[in-house]
């Protein structure tokens, strides 16, 4: 029996406090044909991450239903993290996984976003490979500074302006970043210090932006009290978590440092999970079983039910 088209999809929320107001995102996203993999909430980022899989129309309509319940609950003037954001529903990418190619994937993610502002009046930029310029390819570029600025910039420079929709930002929450991209890995090290100022060094020196590990963007966070080093590693092929990890566990000794614990956002592709490594060792919650794509594409999770969510529409403040 021939195996359909797959893809994923990995909506960043910017909400991660209120997990009522989570579950009724993720419930909204309920498509039949869409296997919910994963949804995480972090309240120190103040953002929530789902992992989505399925036929391409299907898990487009999943997507573009989840950016409009955010739209509803998520008033991006009140909202505040430590995780730069422009939008209520924040990043939106999808990613090729079976039978299907990145450009396709570059077509979809037009489509998610033309229907994102058609429905609900938010406007979108495009980024990754579905970027419409070649001065949005980078994520961190479309985000710069952040919604405050960004909210200010597009009314003063045509350049800033989205690729769909607006001029103007939506007034509560704001803009979608909508991309297609390879594989991304998100994963934070904690020093086992307080001391932010060792974790943004850290991160200064081995973000590809700054000439250090190639595929590698990274940034030094305080979170929950404790020194985070907040990555996505977007080519694990070319360079492996375990070759971060030494990286970041030399530098972290050089400034008298430790790593203390590692944790994944979302999934990790069977591939990336080197066994014997160090970094895997020093994950101590790792269950294969719920933080590996292809096992979790063969054992989703149960979505959340619609009708236990239904009443929670008063938007965050």
């Amino acid at each position: 029996m021939e195996e359909e088209a797959l893809i994923e999809c990995v909506p960043n929320f910017s909400e991660g406090r209120d997990a009522d107001a989570v579950e009724s995102i993720v419930a909204a996203m309920a498509v039949e044909g869409v296997s919910l993999l994963d949804y995480s909430r972090d309240a120190d980022h103040n953002r929530s991450v789902v992992t989505i899989a399925g036929p391409p129309a299907a898990v487009v309509e999943s997507a573009v239903r989840g950016a409009g319940r955010a739209a509803e609950l998520i008033d991006l003037t009140a909202q505040h993290g430590v995780h730069p954001r422009i939008g209520a529903a924040d990043v939106i990418p999808f990613v090729p996984v079976r039978d299907v190619s990145l450009e396709q994937c570059v077509l979809l993610a037009r489509q998610a976003g033309a229907e994102i502002w058609e429905r609900f009046g938010v406007p979108v930029y495009f980024y990754e490979a579905a970027a419409a310029r070649p001065d949005r390819a980078l994520l961190e570029e479309v985000r710069r500074g952040q919604f405050e600025g960004l909210r200010e910039a597009v009314k003063r420079e045509v350049a800033r302006r989205p690729d769909v929709g607006g001029p103007e930002l939506h007034p509560t929450a704001g803009a979608s970043a909508v991309g297609a991209r390879r594989i991304l890995i998100a994963w934070n090290l904690y020093l086992d210090s307080p001391d932010v100022g060792a974790a943004r060094t850290i991160a200064r020196e081995i973000r590809a932006s700054g000439g250090g590990l190639a595929g590698i963007k990274a940034m030094g966070v305080l979170a929950n009290g404790e020194a985070q080093i907040s990555m996505n590693v977007t080519d694990f092929r070319q360079t492996p978590l375990s070759r971060v990890y030494a990286e970041v566990e030399e530098k972290a000794a050089r400034l008298g440092a430790r790593i203390a614990r590692g944790e994944l956002i979302g999934l990790v592709p069977e591939e990336a999970a080197e066994r014997e490594s160090d970094w895997l060792r020093h994950f101590h919650e790792f269950d294969p079983e719920e933080k590996i794509l292809e096992r979790k594409l063969k054992r989703p999770l149960e979505w959340p039910s619609a009708s236990a969510t239904q009443g929670r529409g008063t938007r965050l403040k």
